[in-house]
């Protein structure tokens, strides 16, 4: 009997182990990653905002391709809103989903990638972000767009520091504009940083 508790001390502590190891392993190459996509290292690595891709266990070459893509976008992404943004968060489940007509993202925290590589791209990963913090995916987004017009005074107050106090948000049942990042058209560096403050903003407005 006592041997066997030892044993199942030594189990559970071996199992600690593994477990903390593979945490350090995980916060060293978001670190990593966030070296490699701003070279400043003006990205603070303690981050709310985190992913993960779910991959198969023996890829094909066209997943491969798929995850190459993808992973460049999401950490370009992950980083402009853990830099610019405050407020949003959560660990976001990505993967590549060929029967996905385009790409997806939900309040859930999910993120689907379709076979299309003309979505597989920065802008798209942030515009699918803000779906995964609330924007055009919760009952209390619905609440706030009135009439065509986003309503919230956060957001409202972000966008005015940007283009003055007359300005207005137009948003629908699915995103916002401008800066909602919903074509490749508005990218821009300048966009892509207003795009992540607005939708912090939102969050203080609780989508």
């Amino acid at each position: 009997m006592r041997i066997g508790i030892i044993l199942l001390g030594i189990s559970a502590a071996f199992l600690l182990f593994d477990t903390g190891f593979a945490q350090v392993q995980l916060q060293t190459r978001s670190i990593q990653l966030d070296k490699e996509t701003y070279a400043s290292g003006t990205v603070d690595v303690k981050q709310e905002l985190s992913w993960y891709l779910v991959k198969a266990e023996n890829p094909t070459a066209d997943q491969l391709d798929a995850y190459q893509k993808i992973i460049a976008a999401m950490d370009a992404a992950v980083a402009i809103y853990n830099k610019e943004s405050e407020g949003c968060r959560g660990r976001l489940r990505v993967e590549y989903n060929p029967q996905v007509a385009a790409v997806d993202g939900n309040a859930n925290g999910t993120i689907r990638f379709g076979k299309s590589r003309a979505y597989m791209n920065v802008r798209t990963a942030m515009h699918e972000i803000a779906h995964t913090q609330g924007v055009g995916t919760t009952e209390r987004w619905k609440q706030l767009v009135v009439k065509g017009k986003y309503t919230g005074r956060h957001g409202l107050e972000m966008l005015r520091s940007f283009e003055g106090e007359s300005a207005v948000l137009n948003a629908d049942g699915h995103s916002f504009w401008p800066y909602g990042m919903n074509y490749d058209n508005e990218w821009s560096d300048t966009n892509a940083e207003r795009n992540a403050r607005l939708v912090g903003a939102m969050k203080k407005d609780g989508i």
